[in-house]
């Protein structure tokens, strides 16, 4: 019956009533607006900070383009411009989402599980709002570049067949209901802040829950059509190379600005993000060496990110020589957990599981192991691995199964995945009316 009513009023007379109602909502939040309060002491303006943050949410933005190269040139040529799309998209879509209600609802209020509703659209936010020693609207967006990559990365598991409308509603609804409150469990005074649990710059709140969230959509909607020889063959490698580099530029100051300062802490974050993802570019390398005589550029790529993606929690903590042993640790572990996906029988397109979420749960509980500062009221390293496992496996256990069930609810109402004969035709004509090569 709800599909059925979905099918007959279409979505964009759905589209037409949420705008409408937003546009209703937004006077009473701009006539709400109170004055902000006072900053707290210490919450002197820092320009070498805010300078520094500045930098480093661009830096993180420029990341999105970057991982819609990455993705892109690993998918079949009639899917390129479709998968690039997801990525921009997410950048649409999630900075108002950030800005409606993800800002509040993950950095505000006591519950320990559950943000708050006290900055919805910003509401209290000035010129004069201070998030340390930067300007809270720098915070914001810092803070805001990382909700839009993360919904991004989950479309590398089910890109080549899903439909755009459903790719939207998905990412605002898992971005709403998994991404903001972890990111209020892990970084906003949530219940695993208080354990104690390490996260510096999003092992578990960005690439574990983004990964397991791709797994669960992917089981829903299943596997692409064709024979996997046709499947798995890139379009254009040259994209994928220049994204895993952007994507290395970018992660410098994904990482060293995940410390909100120009200090120290910022500089050794800058470091291990060099060193660690070069040690399992290294391995990745070696690896495929040994199991196929080839060293492939798509191996190199993956390597990289995986290395990114494993120092990620631990970029605050971890000194280089963690980061070389780190580095050297992923390589074998997510290059394994690729070659299992067709043992296992699920189609995770561009293995955002594989390196995502396996290479962000290894990240997080290595972080206890090679942390030289333990949390505070931590006393030893076993505990704090324990807290750090703890970290991912209520992180991971409750991505998945809100992820599931957001997947499931969308695909049996307005469809998550594409029809067949369009996913045959390629998703570039039949949703865009494009083609990303002119023949």
């Amino acid at each position: 019956m709800i599909e059925k009513f979905l099918k007959k009023v279409g979505i964009a007379k759905i589209s037409s009533r949420i705008f409408l109602l937003l546009i209703l909502m937004a006077p009473g939040f701009l006539f709400a607006q109170d004055a902000a309060a006072p900053a707290e002491a210490g919450d002197v303006l820092d320009k070498a900070d805010t300078a520094w943050m500045i930098v480093a949410s661009s830096f993180v933005f420029f990341m999105i383009p970057g991982l819609a190269l990455f993705y892109g040139g690993i998918v079949r040529s009639k899917n390129v411009l479709s998968t690039m799309m997801h990525s921009f998209v997410a950048i649409l879509v999630l900075t108002l989402q950030w800005t409606i209600i993800g800002y509040s609802f993950a950095t505000t209020g006591d519950n320990p599980f559950f943000g708050g509703f006290d900055k919805l659209f910003l509401n209290g936010v000035t010129i004069d709002s201070m998030q340390g020693s930067i300007p809270e609207f720098v915070f914001f967006v810092f803070q805001g570049t990382f909700a839009l990559i993360t919904p991004a990365l989950i479309s590398g598991a089910v890109a080549e067949r899903v439909k755009l409308s459903g790719y939207i509603v998905f990412i605002l609804l898992w971005s709403t209901l998994v991404y903001d409150p972890v990111w209020h469990w892990v970084w906003g005074g949530g219940w695993l802040a208080a354990d104690g649990a390490i996260d510096f710059a999003g092992g578990t709140v960005v690439h574990l829950i983004s990964g397991i969230a791709g797994l669960a959509a992917v089981l829903v909607i299943g596997k692409r059509k064709g024979d996997a020889s046709t499947i798995m063959k890139p379009n254009n490698l040259t994209y994928t190379l220049i994204g895993s580099g952007l994507l290395w530029f970018g992660w410098f100051g994904f990482n060293a600005g995940s410390g909100l300062a120009s200090d120290g802490t910022a500089g050794r974050a800058l470091a291990v993000t060099l060193i660690a993802p070069a040690a399992a570019g290294s391995a990745w390398m070696l690896l495929e060496w040994l199991h196929t005589k080839k060293a492939t550029a798509l191996g190199a790529a993956s390597g990289i990110v995986a290395g990114l993606v494993v120092i990620t929690p631990a970029a605050g903590t971890t000194e280089p020589m963690g980061a070389i042993i780190m580095g050297l640790i992923v390589s074998p572990i997510c290059y394994g957990a690729i070659l299992m996906k067709n043992k296992l029988g699920y189609d995770d397109s561009l293995d955002a599981f594989g390196i995502h979420g396996v290479g962000g749960a290894l990240g997080a509980i290595l972080t206890g192991v090679f942390a030289v500062e333990l949390a505070e009221g931590i006393t030893s390293r076993g505990a704090q691995v324990w807290v750090q496992t703890v970290s991912v496996l209520a992180t991971g256990a409750y991505s998945f199964g809100v992820s599931y069930i957001i997947a499931f609810v969308i695909e049996k109402t307005i469809g998550l995945r594409i029809s067949e004969e369009k996913e045959i035709a390629g998703l570039d004509s039949e949703i865009h009316g494009e083609s990303g090569y002119s023949i």
